[in-house]
């Protein structure tokens, strides 16, 4: 069973549609709840930083979301924009199609460039989307994560055709070993989906249901 679970949970709000009000009441549920940070599109980071200033939860923002199939270039300046407005986390989606299409060199280049551009300032996730790949490739994928120096691999936008499993958390673990972090992100919902994917080796969870784990732990007398 999972101890602290509000301290492994990115809360968050990736909506095309969320407003400003939206991000202030995520800020609020995220102070409240001590998460480990929000996650929230880039043009919300700095309402975000304003709103956190002072505490301790991180502002995480999203770069090249959700296909990746944006530049190296494009990314890096994401990256630094990202920073410059409060980011201290960046999820970064990788090139999806060059990774399809066997240009590896051109996938951990691009990772690389996200690496370089947040230069210290911020963690660096890089998601794989676990979804669209095969065991070899997802496999290939966090190795080029690593080489590339990001900080996390996470397995998924929650954008695409599925989201985290936990037998995805274990490969990705079993590759980029202990010192790498693993997030699992998309459909986890509930403390019991936390469980499983923190025992196959997540250390953060993606999660826009976090107020609402946290509720039924505190109404549950199993927890």
């Amino acid at each position: 069973m999972t101890t602290n679970y509000a301290a492994y949970i990115d809360h968050t709000l990736l909506k095309a549609e969320a407003t400003k009000q939206q991000v202030l009441e995520l800020c609020e549920e995220a102070k409240k709840y001590s998460f480990a940070s929000v996650c929230i599109n880039p043009t919300w980071v700095k309402t975000a930083a304003e709103a956190l200033q002072s505490t301790e939860v991180k502002v995480c923002t999203v770069i090249g979301f959700p296909l990746g199939a944006s530049t190296s270039e494009v990314k890096a300046f994401e990256t630094k924009d990202a920073i410059a407005n409060g980011a201290t986390e960046v999820d970064m989606v990788i090139n999806i199609g060059a990774l399809q299409s066997g240009l590896l060199e051109q996938v951990q280049n691009d990772i690389a460039a996200v690496v370089e551009a947040a230069k210290g300032q911020a963690l660096v996730k890089v998601i794989i989307e676990t979804s669209l790949l095969d065991d070899i490739q997802k496999r290939t994928a966090c190795e080029l994560a690593v080489l590339a120096g990001a900080d996390f691999v996470k397995t998924s936008t929650g954008f695409s055709t599925g989201g985290a499993t936990p037998e995805d958390v274990k490969l990705m673990r079993a590759v980029v070993g202990p010192a790498i972090g693993v997030k699992a992100s998309g459909g986890v919902r509930s403390a019991e989906d936390v469980d499983r994917m923190v025992e196959s080796g997540a250390t953060r969870i993606g999660a826009s249901s976090g107020v609402s784990i946290m509720q039924g732990l505190s109404s549950s007398a199993d927890y």
